[in-house]
């Protein structure tokens, strides 16, 4: 592919953060789900942080969807993200809440107003928009954070360790929500994940990172027929 056939890609990627190097050059597959994976401090979360704009790059190009996004912060990046703590805010209603993704001053038509609605009824939500998230248990929390994305409408998806507070039930129906989301928007999603049931459940392909570098990118079934790479094993045995 061209670089301008991905949905998102870092070119040439080069950054350094305090004494450790990060070097990354890959595509994502436009409309598809590709799980980030490796061993703790492999550059995970700053890979994400590249492509949201969070860091920028000393030398190389992010793009999404074709584009160059040097220069751009990440409110201008055509980016939702869903962290493990989905950053609601606790004095807030979720209504409130989830009304920010569409516009952060709250001013919202009564077209948007019903979008809202809408995405927390598509996520299970109907009736919660008067709750604060401190009355709520971690998994509503994070179909409340997914709404908040789904209601932004962007072309990419970054979602860090989004399940990782949850008990393995809830896990495997937020999973489950997620695939049912993503088969209906056709979005381009990067999974950062530690359980390789996320894996084999969402993604299309993978990428796994080592020290900052990319030591493997393919298909599913071939990472987890990579026995003979010694990272690899290590990481599906823990």
């Amino acid at each position: 592919m061209n670089l301008h056939d991905w949905g998102a890609s870092l070119d040439n990627i080069t950054l350094k953060l305090g004494n450790q190097d990060f070097a990354f050059d890959c595509g994502f597959e436009r409309g598809k789900v590709t799980a980030v994976v490796g061993p703790s401090g492999s550059g995970k979360s700053t890979l994400l942080n590249l492509v949201a704009g969070f860091e920028a790059p000393d030398m190389g190009r992010v793009l999404i969807d074709g584009q160059d996004m040097h220069g751009l912060d990440p409110s201008e990046r055509p980016v939702s993200l869903i962290f493990q703590d989905n950053n609601l805010f606790a004095h807030l209603d979720i209504f409130t809440n989830v009304g920010l993704g569409v516009n952060p001053s709250l001013k919202l038509s009564q077209d948007e107003k019903t979008s809202v609605k809408t995405a927390l009824a598509r996520v299970g939500l109907a009736g919660f928009e008067k709750r604060l998230p401190s009355s709520m248990s971690g998994g509503e929390r994070q179909r409340a954070a997914l709404a908040r994305a789904l209601v932004r409408k962007r072309s990419l998806m970054l979602l860090d360790e989004p399940f990782a507070a949850l008990d393995p039930g809830l896990r495997a129906g937020m999973a489950g929500l997620l695939k049912d989301l993503h088969g209906e928007m056709k979005n381009t999603i990067l999974l950062v994940t530690h359980h390789p049931d996320d894996i084999r459940r969402l993604a299309q392909s993978v990428v796994f990172l080592s020290a900052g570098r990319i030591l493997y990118k393919g298909s599913v079934d071939d990472f987890f027929a990579a026995k003979d790479v010694e990272e690899i094993n290590t990481f599906l045995a823990v």
